[in-house]
C-alpha cells in the first residue's frame, strides 16, 4: 500500500482533530496512514486501529486565541518547535510517505512555519506529493493582502493539491481567501467532511426511555462557550415550568474543573438537567435529540445538516475570529438554524427561545456532504499521477 502522512494540529478546540480523523478513515482503504497530532490528547477519542498516531508534545493556545503556550518539559515554545520540527523529519525519514497532508496550514497555523516548511521541504526531498487540507472558510487577518500573498508564495512553492472540504454553491473559499485563482496547484471542494456513523452508548439506545423533549448541549472542546452553559444551566429553572423535557449537556474535554463543577452543582437541585464532560457519540446524541444547542464550530454545524435536528448556534467570535458568523448567519438566512447572539445569554429570555425553537421546522436543505469519500479519491488520484499539475478546478461560484 502507499504511505500518507497526517499533520494536524488543534490548538483551542477539538473541530480540526474530529475532521481530520474522518478524514483519515476515508484514507486507510487506500493508504498506510500515520497520523501525527500536535494538540491535546484526548482521552477515549476514537481512532482507527490500523493507524498509526504519533503525538508530538502538545502546543495549545490561550482561550483568546493569542499565544502558544509552553508545554512540560519545555523552557519555551522554540525549544518545543525544535523538538517537534526533529521528530517530524524523523517521522518523514522512517515513513517515506507517497502523500504528505497538511491540515490548514499555509492558511492558518503560520506560527508552525518553523516545523512546517523543514517537514515539507523533506518529503518533497523525497518525491513526496503535498497536500493541503482545509475547511470552507478561513480566518482573515488584519492585513489581509499582505497574508493572502503569503500563502499563494507558500502554495504556489510547496503544495501538488488543495482540498477544500466544503460546497462552493453553499459557501465558496473566495468569501474569506480573495485569491483563489492565483493558486498554481489543483484546487479542488470536496463536499463537506461529516462524522460516520457512531456507536449509540446503551444510554441512548432505547428511545422510549429518553425524556421527550430532549436538549443537547454542547461546546466542543470547552475551552470556551461557558457563558452559553452557564446560560443554559440558569434557564433549566425557567424551563421546567413550561415544558416537559430533558438537558443533556456536555462541557467538553477541556473544559476547566471550575465549570464543570458550577454545572454539575447546578444539575443536582435541576432534575431536567444532566451534565457530562465529554462523549465521543455527540453524533448519536444528536440524532435523538428535539435541539441542538451549541457553538457553531465546523463539525458541530455538520452534524446539524446531517441529521436535520433543531439548532441554536452561539458563533466563537474571540480574536476577532469570524469563521463562525460567516457560516452560521448564512444558514440562518436559509432557515436551517437560529444564531444566538450575546442579547439573547438571559436564562429567563433564552427559555423563551428554547420553547418557540421547539414549536418550529426546520428547512431542509441539500448540501454536498460527501467530503470523506470524494477527499480519498483526489488523494488517490494524486498519488497515482492520473492528475496534472498545471491542471486546475475552478469552483462554480467562480464562473457565475
Amino acid at each position: 500500500m502507499k504511505r500518507l502522512m497526517f499533520y494536524c494540529q488543534h490548538i483551542l478546540g477539538i473541530g480540526h482533530l474530529i475532521r481530520s480523523m474522518e478524514i483519515i478513515k476515508g484514507l486507510t482503504a487506500d493508504f498506510e496512514v500515520c497520523f501525527v497530532n500536535g494538540g491535546e490528547v484526548i482521552h477515549d477519542f476514537p481512532i482507527p486501529d490500523d493507524v498509526d498516531v504519533v503525538n508530538l508534545p502538545a502546543l495549545k493556545t490561550d482561550s483568546e486565541f493569542r499565544a502558544l503556550q509552553v508545554p512540560e518539559g519545555f523552557d519555551d515554545v522554540e525549544s518545543a518547535m525544535a523538538f517537534r520540527r526533529d521528530r517530524l523529519l524523523e517521522v518523514c525519514d522512517r515513513l517515506q510517505p507517497d502523500v504528505l497532508m497538511v491540515e490548514l496550514f499555509p492558511f492558518g497555523r503560520r506560527k508552525f512555519s518553523p516545523e512546517l516548511i523543514p517537514l515539507i521541504e523533506r518529503a518533497r526531498a523525497m518525491g513526496t506529493k503535498v497536500v493541503s487540507s482545509l475547511r470552507d472558510i478561513v480566518v482573515t487577518k488584519q492585513d489581509q493582502e499582505r497574508h493572502e500573498a503569503k500563502v499563494c508564495k507558500l502554495m504556489n512553492r510547496y503544495f501538488d493539491q488543495l482540498l477544500i472540504h466544503g460546497d462552493p454553491q453553499f459557501m465558496p473559499l473566495e468569501r474569506s481567501f480573495s485569491r483563489v485563482a492565483d493558486l498554481e496547484c489543483p484546487v479542488y471542494y470536496t463536499g463537506y467532511v461529516v462524522q460516520g456513523d457512531s456507536h449509540t452508548p446503551t444510554e441512548i439506545t432505547n428511545a422510549a426511555s429518553i425524556p421527550q423533549p430532549l436538549l443537547l448541549v454542547s461546546v466542543g472542546g470547552g475551552r470556551f462557550g461557558h457563558e452559553l452553559l452557564d446560560c443554559v444551566a440558569e434557564a433549566a429553572e425557567y424551563l421546567e415550568q413550561q415544558i416537559p423535557h430533558q438537558i443533556q449537556m456536555f462541557t467538553g474535554p477541556f473544559s476547566p474543573d471550575s465549570v464543570v463543577q458550577r454545572m454539575q452543582a447546578i444539575a443536582h437541585q435541576q432534575p431536567n438537567l444532566t451534565v457530562e464532560r465529554y462523549t465521543p457519540n455527540l453524533l448519536a446524541y444528536m440524532s435523538r435529540a428535539d435541539l441542538s444547542i451549541s457553538m457553531a464550530g465546523y463539525n458541530t454545524t455538520m452534524n446539524v445538516l446531517t441529521t436535520g435536528v433543531r439548532s441554536l448556534l452561539l458563533p466563537f467570535k474571540g480574536n476577532d475570529d469570524q469563521e463562525q458568523s460567516i457560516r452560521s448567519e448564512r444558514l440562518e438566512e436559509l432557515g436551517v438554524v437560529s444564531v444566538i447572539r450575546p442579547d439573547d445569554l438571559n436564562p429567563e429570555r433564552f427559555a423563551q427561545r428554547v420553547v418557540d425553537m421547539l414549536a418550529q421546522t426546520p428547512s431542509p436543505m441539500t448540501f454536498d456532504l460527501n467530503g470523506v469519500t470524494n477527499t480519498a479519491t483526489y488523494v488517490r488520484e494524486l498519488c497515482a499521477g492520473r492528475l496534472s499539475l498545471s491542471q486546475k478546478a475552478i469552483s462554480p461560484a467562480s464562473v457565475a
